[in-house]
């Protein structure tokens, strides 16, 4: 069977008996989204690739334990974010994310100028977020993750997820408001 066909629980169980070359087929499969993730959560290109070289090792080491309780995709989203949340901790730092995507595109359709600012006034509305209300914004926003996706992600319960996300949203709607309002 050709590797592309193979689906990620396939995968697994082929680099459980040691079969390095599934583990390239799901970095593949998965980098772009796994790269992004990171990039979101630590606003820095190089970190996210450290992080990601690591989830994906986590994996491969892994592998023999996965028990299919949840989708490899997930599996893999929650070692992203734990690896992240980690790096953070060890640098005691707030970082920044990257942009709401929906907002700074519309802005940009009106003026450039404009999708800058709107751009940077979203990016300050997310860094002042709580850890996990942005942890919950990203995979909401940009992953499109379910709430019960993100629940598995974090092992926060569903309604935590969904109160998180009303907060966060209402927050940033708040903030954004406020920035445009003062025409900063």
């Amino acid at each position: 069977m050709p590797d592309d066909a193979r689906n990620d629980e396939e995968l697994i169980a082929d680099m459980a008996r040691g079969n390095a070359a599934a583990l390239a087929t799901l970095v593949r499969r998965h980098q772009a989204r796994v790269l992004a993730l990171a990039y979101r959560m630590l606003g820095d290109w190089d970190h996210a690739e450290d992080i990601g070289q690591e989830a994906f090792l986590r994996i491969y080491r892994s592998a023999g334990r996965y028990r299919g309780k949840s989708l490899v995709s997930t599996w893999l989203y929650r070692i992203v974010v734990n690896l992240c949340l980690d790096h953070q901790r060890r640098r005691k730092a707030v970082v920044p994310v990257e942009d709401l995507d929906t907002i700074a595109d519309s802005a940009a359709r009106r003026d450039p100028l404009e999708a800058d600012e709107t751009a940077a006034a979203v990016r300050k509305a997310v860094l002042e977020l709580n850890e996990r209300q942005r942890i919950a914004v990203l995979l909401h926003r940009f992953e499109d993750l379910s709430h019960a996706q993100i629940s598995e992600i974090t092992g926060w319960s569903v309604s935590a997820v969904e109160s998180l996300l009303v907060r966060a949203y209402e927050t940033l709607r708040g903030k954004l408001r406020k920035s445009v309002e003062s025409g900063q």
